[in-house]
């Protein structure tokens, strides 16, 4: 029996009439992943996306190095930061950039969800009501960092 060659699938599962041996299995399993990979992005959801619209925005840059801009979009969304140059160490050239800002969006189950955040010499420190936050430390722990700092060594 001959097989078209444009019948690639039916090539992989049959044997090479020309040759006579039996199509390797590597070939097989290559031609399985493609088909694998191809039915996950067909079923992929392919539904129309449309652009979020920005309701307002705002933007502001200083000679100083500060800087502020706030967005808001259609669908509820609100961002906005503003940051200066600080000193923030030592040196007069120790100059680094300090910020400070909040967004909210709302989650799929309707709540409305805030962060505001804080980047400085300290790194970045998020809040927000629905992060979560670390236990208490345990009161040994509280008094022997009281003890060293009394110590001086803190």
């Amino acid at each position: 029996m001959s097989v078209p060659a444009s019948n690639t699938f039916l090539r992989l599962f049959t044997e090479d009439q020309q040759s006579n041996s039996p199509v390797q299995p590597k070939k097989k399993m290559k031609f399985i992943i493609a088909i694998a990979f191809l039915a996950v992005a067909l079923a992929a959801p392919q539904g129309d996306k449309k652009p979020i619209e920005i309701v307002s925005s705002n933007s502001e840059m200083n000679a100083d190095g500060s800087y502020s801009f706030a967005f808001e979009s259609a669908d509820g969304t609100k961002v906005s930061e503003s940051g200066s140059q600080k000193q923030v160490g030592p040196k007069p050239e120790d100059i680094g950039t300090v910020s400070k800002g909040s967004y909210s969006y709302t989650s799929p189950d309707g709540v409305v969800l805030t962060v505001n955040w804080v980047a400085d010499e300290n790194g970045f420190q998020a809040t927000g009501d629905h992060l979560p936050t670390p236990p208490p430390m345990p009161e040994h722990v509280v008094k022997m960092l009281a003890d060293l700092k009394a110590a001086g060594v803190l």
